[in-house]
């Protein structure tokens, strides 16, 4: 049996328990309208799926679509040393906290009543000192890659990170089912079975610049067997942090 009726499996079990599995979808580097992005809203709409757009603040065009928006970093600049990361240990904390507190005004400027006050990091990287002064200055929620060790990042500073990345980012195409698939599988039946968080969504992660064909093919497939699921309910991103938009 292939990953696709495992996930049916794994669906069943939790409609047998009756406990409903959450899933959210959130896209990253999106900074202008483009082809790409417009086939990525189409689909969400489609399928009544609605994915966080996550903005990179500096270069955003005014004109970019979407419903839910959140920030990702300041400018998508790489100041790590050792591993990719804009919101790392290697700038003072203050600093960086000045920047993404720049681009949230700016995001604000320009989307406003469509940004949620929710940071997610480019490269999934954010300093503990960073986090701290996240509340301080706006968000109030966190977005990050792989299981949360808590609800709360800091205090009042929710956290629902992503648990499927969708691209192999060494080929820069998509993972393939048994990884992508596999990855949302391992993380419901983590939440179900105890070994994580039953309450974080599953989160799963999309790059609508690289997407290949089969990428967009593996999407469409995803949102037809979770939507005809009862067991399974897709959170709009609002809904996923508990947030309004500002």
């Amino acid at each position: 049996m292939g990953v696709w009726e495992d996930l049916g499996r794994e669906l069943d079990a939790w409609g047998k328990a009756e406990r409903l599995a959450t899933l959210w979808w959130r896209d990253d580097d999106a900074i202008a309208p483009s082809d790409a992005l417009d086939r990525l809203n189409a689909l969400g709409r489609a399928h009544g799926v609605v994915p966080a757009l996550a903005v990179v603040p500096k270069t955003a065009e005014a004109s970019l679509p979407g419903l839910a928006l959140l920030q990702h970093g300041y400018a998508h600049t790489n100041h790590g040393v050792k591993k990719k990361a804009e919101l790392g240990p290697d700038r003072p904390a203050a600093s960086v906290a000045g920047e993404l507190a720049t681009g949230r005004r700016r995001l604000l400027d320009l989307f406003a009543g469509r940004v949620l006050p929710v940071l997610a990091p480019p490269w999934n990287r954010i300093a503990p000192e960073v986090v701290a002064l996240l509340p301080g200055i706006g968000f109030r929620g966190l977005s990050t890659f792989k299981p949360r060790e808590r609800a709360e990042a800091a205090p009042g500073l929710v956290q629902v990170n992503t648990h499927a990345d969708i691209i192999d980012w060494c080929e820069r195409r998509f993972a393939g089912d048994d990884l992508a698939v596999g990855a949302i599988l391992g993380h419901l039946a983590d939440r179900r079975q105890g070994r994580a968080d039953a309450a974080e969504p599953t989160g799963v992660l999309t790059h609508h610049l690289v997407h290949d064909a089969p990428a967009w093919g593996f999407l469409e497939k995803l949102f037809k067997v979770t939507r005809a699921h009862p067991a399974i309910r897709w959170l709009t991103p609002a809904q996923a942090f508990g947030l309004a938009p500002a």
